[in-house]
């Protein structure tokens, strides 16, 4: 058993060890947070579903030569769970960009948010975990952070096709946060992630005549901007399977929910400005998180059993 996929007991570590799958995804928000503009760059020179295809690609061929002296101990459940997990990111990926040509950005943004609430309700119905009160406020404030994130024009709905396709993107992605924190402690990291990545690649490039996309002609910005993300995916995969051994479904969601603060932080590094609304969401989505880090020291003061540091 490897360091990546040691079980992890926090009561036992101290210091910054004992914030580290907290602090591995905020890196995995930061680095969603870059992509981006990244991805904005690459559309440039390539369709949206070549480009990803593109990406996960990569990612597929770097994970598989890191993987492969262990790929013989794949089990049956590794490979459900990843070939799950690949279809529904591939699937919510592809919604959300369908139904993105349909409704503003804002629209999309706001609906996109809905997979926050979702997850502790997904927790509580699927796993029999209900999150705790404090908890719950800090799901509320991520989500009213994020919708004012989107603006106020994300609050004018019809509720037409557009629409549908974001929300089950949202339900989509909700729910394969919820199944790695159900089996994500019985699998090995590394090979689930490399399914998962194959299956993405291979969905996403089917997808591409469907879309009536057309194959780009080679050049280094789209292999730079490919290569890139398709190194941040690897990391980022592993790093979700390896935190979320070690934090419940709902409290990595908080941290997920920081993504936007990390693209408007880069945004105005790149010379676009947030306006006011937007920084008053950034302040919630930290409020949630912060309130979510203090819960422990909250429950010893109210002379209560600390509750386990993944819940």
């Amino acid at each position: 058993m490897t360091s990546l996929d040691r079980p992890f007991a926090p009561e036992t570590e101290a210091g910054l060890a004992r914030h580290l799958p907290a602090l591995v995804l905020f890196g995995v928000t930061f680095i969603w947070g870059a992509s981006f503009l990244v991805i904005q760059t690459a559309l440039a020179v390539s369709g949206p579903l070549f480009f990803q295809g593109l990406r996960y690609g990569i990612a597929a061929l770097v994970l598989a030569a890191i993987t492969l002296p262990r790929i013989g101990g794949l089990t049956r459940l590794e490979w459900w769970v990843g070939v799950c997990t690949g279809l529904a990111v591939a699937a919510a990926n592809g919604l959300q960009a369908v139904g993105l040509g349909m409704i503003p950005s804002s629209t999309s943004a706001f609906l996109t948010a809905l997979y926050v609430p979702m997850v502790p309700l997904a927790q509580w119905l699927f796993m029999r975990d209900p999150p705790r009160p404090l908890a719950w406020a800090g799901i509320a404030l991520a989500f009213a952070g994020m919708v004012l994130l989107a603006g106020p024009g994300a609050l004018h709905l019809d509720l037409g096709a557009g629409e549908a396709m974001t929300i089950a993107s949202a339900a989509i992605i909700a729910a394969e946060i919820v199944a790695i924190g159900i089996y994500t402690k019985r699998l090995d990291s590394r090979r689930v992630a490399l399914v998962q990545i194959v299956v993405i690649a291979v969905a996403t490039f089917a997808a591409v005549p469907v879309a009536g996309e057309g194959v780009p002609a080679p050049g280094w910005l789209l292999l730079a901007c490919a290569g890139g993300l398709g190194l941040g995916s690897v990391v980022i995969h592993l790093a979700m399977y390896w935190a979320q051994k070690r934090l419940s479904p709902t409290r990595a969601t908080l941290i997920y929910a920081t993504e936007p603060i990390w693209a408007g932080i880069l945004g105005r590094l790149a010379g676009e400005r947030l306006p006011a609304l937007g920084l008053a969401g950034a302040g919630l989505i930290v409020a949630s998180v912060v309130l979510n880090a203090l819960r422990p020291a909250a429950d010893r003061a109210a002379g209560r059993k600390p509750a386990p540091p993944d819940r």
